[in-house]
């Protein structure tokens, strides 16, 4: 909840307005009554343990930052369970997005300025030790002083690298149309990430339109239109250099800040001074302040080239597939008609002509055929497999009947932090499950579909939770139940078959290792032992629950897929994909003979691939041709026929569901938090 104007805040910042609000807190204009001076206050709202620590470690690194572009943070406290604080300069003026909005797309000379004031200001933050990138530049973050000076702002998504390891002030930030590729999903971001986003917002600033989104982009279903179309005024030098700094690909962007500032100087033919300061004309008196965070809104004017209303991400080969699969659909239905009416039209005219043994002749006969629905075809439950030609019956769109396995748990930020819900897919409602204060994550039922066991704490989607355990709940939310834990870390907990014992990972050793919680005895047993180099997680049970499939990293950071007893024993590896990619999150098929598995590149960004591989001996894994932007993270119906799983949209990732066949793509959560986690329910017992 946001601070009321007159708080007065850790006993010496009296709050005088809110100037913008988002999911993980807000931000408010503040005067410091010791001193007399405006401030800016920036909330987050994440108040555990471990991230009390990272950011009193971030705060203080913040705080020691001095740049003639950048703000200064003069001060950083945690008021208990309420919320973390950063102090910084408040700087008067206007943003980029609202002087676009005033005077429509900036003169060349104003976008030079304003580019080389930013490099020097990320050249500044990515040469610290430690490296801090700042993964949220867009035209709302560049604010222009009274004076004219340029300033970038906005700190609280700020992310600093400690050698190998990454902590981060906040959540991910992911604004469409300036956020690269690479920071959609778990790929690692560094310098590059930054130089991407200011390309977008100089394309932005000079054209007058947001640019065509970098996550499209990659997966080839939009192209970047070129500046000069969108601006044919700007010289062709000057576009060159923002359209690259835009690259898809980190390696074809300049490669420092340096080098973006020295292209943009060389960009017109007139010599410019490489350093500061840097001015643009002021803005003519105090610009009215947004009164939102919403990083995909713009003002009106500035989203004139852009769609009127924002709609959800579908791209070109989707609709094509939509169209494709919607004609498959008329054509199948026309000809199952015509064959039901052919076969009632024999049966008439020739009596006894389908009649088993027999043939038609004048006497009356027991008439005898094949009934077929055209609209609930009965088909044999498939698992997923390769075909270069289906047959038109694996285009059926198998009806999944029975309504307890039409819903699907799933985690979700849509209330600040992540809680579960649970969705029917008959009305698409999704109803909130916890409650708990520092987030829930990662759900999964238990075999007759009554209860969940999920995570907490979990404010945001990670790959791994320090200080969270287990819980369970009944599945109208009720009977909380805190499942013995110890200090470290428990997470990604999946249930046998029995409903007896519970799979799960944990940090309780230091490093990630698999363990087992029987309910009914209350005792914990770790299922495997390995060394300090070897991480274990993900665990799954076999529908028969005699094996668990996990995910096993040894020296390096790729993980490979691994099988072992339900006691820990005979463990064996049936994926090998080398060093240079990794698999993740395995899921049995429901006949328990396939397993499938995420695989992504140890190094660079792509989408995951989704991999099969059968139990057979000498199987080797597949590449399933699914289609969609992306698939992530699936889990199976009840009944075998359905995938769901979590896709990336536009602003954030969605749940979606599909047949095991890849067809008939479908989004449940279309909300612009992060949908994740998604586990289909058990049919009831």
């Amino acid at each position: 909840m946001a601070l009321e104007n007159g708080t007065l805040l850790h006993k010496r910042y009296r709050i005088v307005e809110i100037l913008g609000q988002g999911g993980m807190g807000s931000v408010y204009r503040a005067v410091d009554e010791n001193l007399g001076v405006d401030v800016a206050v920036k909330e987050n709202l994440f108040t555990s343990e471990e991230y009390a620590r990272q950011f009193r470690l971030e705060a203080v690194i913040l705080a020691n930052l001095r740049h003639p572009n950048l703000p200064r943070v003069s001060d950083h406290f945690t008021i208990g369970e309420q919320g973390q604080y950063l102090i910084m300069d408040f700087v008067e003026g206007e943003d980029m997005r609202q002087r676009m909005e005033r005077i429509g797309p900036l003169p060349e000379d104003d976008i030079i300025q304003i580019g080389c004031a930013m490099c020097d200001a990320l050249a500044y933050l990515h040469t610290r030790k430690p490296s801090i990138l700042h993964r949220d530049i867009k035209p709302g973050n560049v604010k222009i002083t009274s004076e004219g000076h340029i300033v970038l702002v906005d700190f609280g998504l700020a992310k600093v690298s400690h050698g190998d390891q990454v902590t981060t002030v906040g959540a991910r930030a992911m604004t469409p149309g300036y956020s690269p590729p690479e920071q959609y999903g778990t790929a690692r971001t560094d310098p590059r990430t930054d130089i991407y986003a200011l390309g977008a917002t100089l394309y932005a600033g000079i054209t007058g339109a947001i640019p065509e989104d970098g996550l499209a982009r990659a997966m080839d279903t939009a192209e970047l239109t070129p500046l000069r179309k969108r601006n044919s005024a700007v010289v062709r030098r000057l576009a060159a250099t923002i359209e690259k700094a835009m690259s898809v690909d980190p390696g074809d962007r300049f490669q420092t800040a340096e080098e973006f500032k020295r292209a943009l100087m060389e960009s017109k033919s007139r010599p410019r001074p490489i350093t500061g300061p840097y001015y643009i004309t002021p803005p003519p008196g105090r610009a009215p302040e947004d009164t939102t965070m919403d990083a995909a809104r713009e003002p009106a004017k500035f989203r004139m080239s852009s769609p009127p209303k924002q709609q959800s991400f579908v791209s070109p080969r989707k609709k094509q597939v939509m169209r494709e699969s919607r004609i498959r659909r008329t054509i199948i239905g026309i000809l199952l008609v015509i064959i039901v009416g052919g076969f009632l039209a024999a049966n008439y005219f020739y009596p006894g002509l389908f009649t088993p043994g027999s043939q038609a002749t004048d006497a009356p006969a027991t008439q005898s055929f094949i009934a077929v629905d055209p609209v609930t075809p009965t088909i044999t439950p498939v698992s997923p497999a390769i075909s270069a030609t289906p047959s038109p019956m694996e285009t059926l769109v198998p009806t999944p009947l029975g309504s307890e396995n039409l819903q699907v748990a799933f985690a979700s930020t849509r209330s600040g932090i992540s809680q579960i819900y649970m969705l029917d897919l008959n009305d698409k409602d999704p109803v909130q499950l916890t409650t708990m204060p520092e987030g829930a994550c990662q759900p999964a039922w238990s075999p007759d579909g009554l209860k969940l066991v999920f995570i907490s704490p979990c404010k945001f989607k990670n790959d791994s939770y320090p200080g969270s355990s287990l819980y369970t709940i009944n599945a109208d939310g009720t009977g909380l139940q805190h499942l013995q834990t110890v200090p470290g870390g428990d997470f990604e907990p999946d249930w046998s078959p029995d409903g007896s014992k519970i799979a799960f990972a944990s940090l309780r050793t230091g490093y990630m290792q698999i363990y087992s919680y029987d309910l009914k005895t209350n005792i914990t047993t770790r299922l495997l032992r390995t060394t300090q180099d070897m991480d274990a997680r993900q665990p799954a049970w076999s529908p028969d629950g005699k094996q668990i499939v996990y995910a096993l990293r040894r020296a390096g950071s790729a993980y490979q897929i691994w099988l072992m007893s339900s006691t820990g024993r005979d463990q064996r590896q049936i994926v090998r994909s080398g060093d240079l990619q990794s698999d993740n999150l395995p899921e049995w098929s429901s006949d328990g003979k396939l397993i499938l598995f995420d695989q992504r590149p140890v190094n660079g960004f792509a989408f995951p691939n989704v991999m099969m591989i059968s139990l057979e001996p000498d199987s080797k894994p597949v590449k399933l041709n699914l289609g969609g932007l992306s698939v992530d993270d699936v889990d199976y119906s009840p009944d075998g026929f359905w995938l769901v799983y979590e896709s990336a949209g536009e602003r954030g990732s969605n749940i979606s569901y599909m047949t095991v066949t890849g067809a008939n793509q479908t989004a449940l959560t279309t909300d612009p938090s992060d949908d994740f986690d998604p586990a289909w329910r058990p049919v009831a017992k």
